[in-house]
This record gives C-alpha cells, structure tokens and sequence, in this order.
C-alpha cells in the first residue's frame, strides 16, 4: 500500500479526523484506441469517487478554464498561413501534478488495504476524480508559463503567448494535451525541454490528433479538418 500511495499523489495514511468522511475509489481498467482503432495501449487507472465530496470540506473552488474551438482553428490558420511547425505534446499522468489546497481523507485502496482497518488515506497531491483536480493542475501550469515570460490571453485564458524582440511563441492547453507553435523553433526547443523538467512530456510530433479533429497537412500547404473518427 506504501507503494501505491506513494505513486498516487504521496498520500499518507493517518486517522480520520472527527466529523469527516473519507472518499470512496475504485480502478478503472480501459483500451486506448489509435485513430484507425487498432489497440494502442491497455491502462489502469486508479480514481477517487468524487461524487462523495462535501464543498467547503473537500473541495471549494473547482472551475478550470477549457479551450475554444475558435482560438483552436485561429492558431492554426496562423501557423499554416505563417509556415509555424505544429508541435504536440502530451503531459504524462498529468492529473498527479496537481497541489491540493484541502484536507482531502479516501479509503484505502481496493487490493491494497492494512491491517488497520481504521486507516484512511490523506492525499497531498491530486489525483483522478477529485472535482478540484483540473483546476489545480491548470493553476501549477499557468504559474510555470507566466514564470517563463508567458502572458495568458484575456479572451482565451487556454492560450498563453510569449512575445519578446523578434520571437512570437503561442501555446494551446487543453487539460494534458498541448500545442505549441511559433517562429522561433530553438526557443521552442527550449521552452520544451524547461517543462518536461517540471513536468513528464511526451512529444508527438506533428499535430495530427487534438479534441477529436483530425488534422491532415497537405503538400499544397492546406491544412484539413475533419471529425469522422468522433462521428
């Protein structure tokens, strides 16, 4: 259980306080399909039951902001029209990253339960399922942007631009899936490798998957659009 925990956020196993109740979880096993629906991967998930928190005991504020499909099809014009490489990146486990603010107590988890049976997890750090999970991830990454000169956009708060001298960088985030263009590819290369020491990235490449639109390069320059997948 020390294990587990440890991996889930550094939780540490304590009594229940008084007039609390601890959260419910539970693992959630799922297939992760590639675009043509072959297997990519098997998962394991663990979550917590946040259906079971009490506002102003588990959790307070929970709003995170989500991305517009206009400031999506806008920043891609601007790289097709611009000639910006699309570069994608994906944040690994990126629920985990997130700070609780709360006093957050679970029960221990199924198959890794202690002999004391009155022990119950408090959790440090988010994990899947709490309701204040997105938001407190989103506020680690925002603060790590502005930190490297990134400004958060008014009409978009998803989008974060850099400007500085002649380097114009433009990021996209919606909760782990990130775009990053600009016309500067080693300050990208920079940038890049400054998050993935914050945080665990993956590096897809070129754009070609983003909130179920396909997105298809053409030799012409073009860029197609289409959702038949998520159809």
């Amino acid at each position: 259980m020390q294990y587990v925990m440890a991996s889930l956020g550094k939780a540490s196993c304590t009594l229940l306080p008084p007039s609390r109740s601890p959260i419910g979880c539970k693992w959630v096993f799922r297939v992760n399909e590639n675009p043509d629906r072959t297997v990519n991967k098997y998962k394991v998930r663990f979550v917590v039951k946040g259906f079971h928190q009490r506002l102003g005991y588990d959790y307070n504020e929970t709003f995170s902001p989500i991305i517009k499909l206009v400031t999506v099809r806008i920043l891609l014009t601007l790289a097709i029209t611009h000639k910006w490489k699309l570069q994608q990146l994906d944040v690994n486990n990126v629920i985990l990253n997130g700070i609780l603010q709360e006093e957050v107590f679970m029960t221990q988890p199924p198959g890794f339960e202690t002999s004391n049976k009155q022990l119950v997890c408090k959790l440090n750090k988010a994990i899947y399922g709490l309701k204040q999970t997105p938001r407190s991830w989103f506020d680690k990454l925002r603060t790590t942007l502005l930190n490297n000169k990134f400004k958060s956009s008014k009409c978009d708060p998803s989008l974060f631009v850099y400007s500085k001298s002649t380097t114009v960088i433009y990021m996209l985030v919606y909760v782990d899936d990130i775009i990053v263009t600009g016309n500067n590819s080693t300050f990208i290369k920079s940038l890049v490798s400054k998050l993935n020491s914050e945080f665990s990235l993956k590096d897809l490449g070129d754009i070609d998957y983003f909130l179920g639109i396909e997105v298809s390069s053409q030799p012409v320059g073009s860029t197609i659009l289409t959702q038949s997948n998520y159809i």
